[in-house]
């Protein structure tokens, strides 16, 4: 990809973002790449654009997003269906979905404008909430809880009809491999190659020391349903404000029709991210 028009968009709350908006942009101009910025993002460095996110994707070829992991899934959140591919620099430390640090921005701006980034496919999950059927796309994950109640939740779930198990735990999580690395990771689940074409089903602290985290095919249909009516459930995709499920609900969840595009550097792989994240240096023995 030779990109000619960018679109850049920034969390304009984090420390070095005005600096770095604007070190960006004057780059890109040395390459002759248009720069679209967003107006939140262009505010925050003082400078003038009245264009939302979803106008500048529509007329940008790649989104370049300055910030960390949160604010990439919060783009990819906000453009649903109108995905487009997105090459994230992390404002801080290296996340598993930014691909490079700030410090190296211009080396990061050259790699796009002699089109040597590398791109892998990430799958969305669809999550279908018995709120009016509502339909939402989701990078990381569906967490399943009792909001602010510390109890146990009790959920069916089913998958492609067949019923699987009753989780009795602090809550449970659907993670696409992309979101493997994130809350899922923290409640003892697997790390899943990006591309590995499955889900994963992992339960938050479970109360039953049978219920363990599951691999599933992406081509499942995947159903949970809470089994008790004395508690309310909530449902949150890719950390959104939750919400709450009716008693009998079935949410539905399966692989998306759109994908994500997440862009890296030529020397950056998913696994080298993880070695470093995790601080894996290889055995002395």
């Amino acid at each position: 990809m030779h990109p000619k028009t960018i679109g850049l968009i920034a969390h304009p709350g984090k420390a070095g973002v005005p600096e770095l908006v604007k070190a960006v942009v004057e780059e890109f101009a040395r390459f002759k790449i248009d720069v679209l910025i967003e107006k939140e993002s262009a505010a925050a460095a003082g400078l003038r654009s009245d264009r939302e996110l979803k106008q500048i994707a529509a007329d940008s070829e790649l989104l370049v997003v300055l910030g960390g992991d949160g604010t990439i899934l919060n783009v990819a959140d906000h453009l649903g269906e109108e995905m487009k591919p997105i090459f994230g620099i992390n404002v801080g430390s290296l996340g598993f979905l930014t691909c490079v640090n700030s410090s190296a921005h211009l080396q990061a701006v050259e790699c796009i404008a002699h089109g040597k980034i590398t791109f892998t496919q990430r799958t969305l999950l669809e999550v279908t909430a018995p709120v009016g059927q509502r339909k939402v796309l989701g990078l990381n994950d569906a967490v399943f809880t009792r909001g602010e109640l510390s109890r146990l939740i009790r959920l069916r779930a089913r998958v492609n009809g067949e019923t699987l198990t009753e989780f009795n735990a602090d809550g449970l999580i659907v993670a696409t491999p992309t979101g493997s690395t994130a809350y899922s990771l923290s409640a003892g689940g697997p790390i899943l190659d990006p591309e590995s074409g499955v889900f994963v089903i992992t339960p938050i602290c479970p109360h039953v020391l049978t219920n363990r985290s599951l691999i599933v095919a992406e081509s499942s249909v995947i159903e949970i349903e809470a089994s008790e009516r004395d508690y309310p459930v909530f449902l949150s995709v890719d950390g959104r404000d939750p919400v709450r499920l009716p008693m009998d609900g079935v949410v539905s969840i399966r692989k998306a029709a759109t994908t994500l595009q997440l862009a890296a550097m030529p020397d950056v792989s998913f696994f080298s991210v993880v070695r470093q994240k995790l601080k894996w240096s290889g055995s002395n023995v």
